[in-house]
């Protein structure tokens, strides 16, 4: 139809002469030809339909069989839900009769399992057993009444914990260095207070299951213990034990140490320190030169009949054998001034070394005040809520008066023991002066 239809168009509106060279018979037979096949199509679709119409028929019957049937299927399943709720109601009642007073027991368990847990999680017994957390984890997270298998494990635990308490055992584990390095080693836990591994104090971290060694170790004898301990296992051995179970340890890693202590004190401390280093040098060097004038005028006074120039003893009998004067004032006068010439060489740094002692202090005091005035500086900045902002002018302020004290108090010390060694000498010289004027007014009256 299509193609009559565009071979009629083209007849009516073409050319003349395109018109022509179609064939209207061959038009007319093509177009019968058509007509034909769709007629034979029909004819089959119909012969195909009418074939399966009756099962199709059937189909439908079954499909409103088997509804019918789901429908009776879901009333008797209602119907059974309906009597097995009715019946579970029952049954639980009888359960919670019948139950009676295990679901105090089962409120009881569960407690009693989450003390546990929060003992062994910090406890050091952990360290060596670290599985055991996980099998109390499962009866906390239970809804249902405990069995006699959790109940006897969870008696195992705690008799375990209490039988570990005391004993010193050894066993393999791995241990972070101060520094984060893993190693496997032989630690050694003694009850639940510490571990030792490698002559070395090792903290356990509950929060991660790690060992790790202090950043700082206890001082003294301490560690020398540790490794005793480690390598006798049969004989009795003394070491030194944290009762608060590593508190005491973990706040020796915050106290600072002698040098850390200084620096707090600033610039005020370390001039402080130098002044000290500077009195001691002085002090050393004038006590040598005390101890050696000592040792001449000793030797001096064993033997007079010898005069030597090497001590102040000498020196004055020197004067005095070589002098020419005649009247006694003079030769006098003569005594008294080389005596005098030997007493400064005497006390020679006993001065400076006093004034030391009293600059030591009063630089203590300027660094307390300059450290309580930044304290005050930082409550007017940030208030007091926070102590730590305080901290360094407070450290400041009590360190500097105790090195200037820790100064002072060794060099006076220090400065009264060389005045009474230079007294001393003096004196010896001053005798020795009288005798030899009364020797000299002697041979004058002879």
């Amino acid at each position: 139809m299509i193609r009559f239809f565009i071979v009629g168009l083209l007849w009516t509106l073409g050319d003349p002469v395109l018109a022509e060279q179609f064939d209207l018979d061959k038009l007319l037979m093509d177009v019968r030809e058509s007509h034909g096949a769709e007629s034979k199509l029909n004819n089959q679709r119909e012969k195909r339909f009418l074939s399966i119409k009756g099962s199709q028929a059937r189909l439908l019957a079954e499909s409103k069989a088997e509804l019918k049937r789901q429908k009776a299927r879901e009333a008797q399943l209602k119907a059974d839900f309906e009597r097995n709720a009715v019946e579970l109601g029952k049954l639980e009642l009888v359960l919670k009769e019948k139950a009676g007073e295990l679901g105090e027991l089962f409120g009881v368990v569960r407690q009693v399992a989450a003390d546990a847990r929060s003992d062994m999680e910090s406890s050091l017994i952990s360290a060596q057993f670290p599985d055991r957390i996980g099998k109390l984890q499962a009866i906390l997270e239970s809804s249902e009444l405990p069995t006699v298998a959790q109940l006897e494990n969870l008696w195992y635990l705690l008799q375990q914990e209490m039988t570990e308490q005391g004993k010193v055992v050894r066993f393999r584990g791995q241990v972070l260095s101060a520094s984060g390095e893993p190693r496997k080693t032989d630690l050694v836990r003694v009850g639940p207070f510490n571990l030792f591994a490698d002559g070395l104090y090792i903290r356990y971290l509950s929060e991660t299951g790690t060992m790790l060694e202090f950043a700082r170790q206890p001082e003294g004898g301490y560690l020398d213990m540790a490794e005793e301990l480690e390598e006798d296992d049969s004989a009795l051995v003394q070491v030194g034990i944290d009762p608060t179970r590593g508190v005491i340890l973990g706040m020796l890693v915050k106290a600072p140490d002698v040098w850390e202590r200084i620096s707090q004190g600033g610039a005020v401390g370390y001039i402080i320190l130098l002044l000290g280093g500077v009195g001691l040098i002085i002090v050393f060097s004038r006590m040598v030169d005390l101890l050696r004038v000592s040792k001449g005028v000793e030797r001096q006074l064993a033997d007079l009949a010898r005069i030597t120039d090497d001590n102040p003893l000498g020196r004055i009998l020197g004067v005095a054998k070589d002098s020419d004067v005649d009247d006694m004032e003079s030769f006098e006068l003569l005594i008294d001034e080389a005596v005098a010439k030997e007493i400064p060489v005497l006390e020679k740094g006993q001065s400076l070394i006093k004034l030391l002692a009293s600059v030591a202090p009063l630089l203590g005091l300027l660094g307390t005040v300059v450290g309580m005035i930044e304290t005050f500086q930082s409550i007017s900045l940030f208030g007091t809520g926070d102590p730590k902002l305080m901290a360094g002018g407070i450290s400041q302020a009590l360190v500097t008066t105790m090195l200037g004290l820790l100064v002072a108090i060794p060099l006076l010390f220090l400065h009264s023991l060389m005045l009474a060694r230079s007294n001393a000498i003096s004196q010896i010289l001053d005798e020795q002066s009288a005798g030899l004027l009364c020797e000299s007014m002697e041979s004058r009256r002879t």
